[in-house]
């Protein structure tokens, strides 16, 4: 994936990965989201998308959103 992927596609991409992860209910389906964007994305994909929540987030769903965010407090914890 392109690190000028545009956040419509990152949008979409997060949130086929939170519908993926729902089955663990709203707590797990947070975690294993934030776990798969980690450990998959791009770091320039992952900036991205924080850049867009930032910007309000538009298109992600709740549950993806705080994913997201999670990210945030994950990398400030190195």
């Amino acid at each position: 994936m392109s690190a000028t992927t545009s956040p419509d596609k990152l949008v979409h991409m997060a949130n086929q990965i939170g519908t993926f992860f729902a089955s663990q209910g709203e707590a797990g389906a947070v975690d294993s989201t934030a776990d798969h964007i980690r450990k998959f994305w791009d770091p320039r994909m992952r900036a991205r998308i924080l850049a867009h929540l930032d910007a309000g987030g538009d298109g992600l769903t709740p549950a993806v959103a705080r994913a997201v965010a999670t990210l945030r407090e994950g990398s400030q914890e190195a």
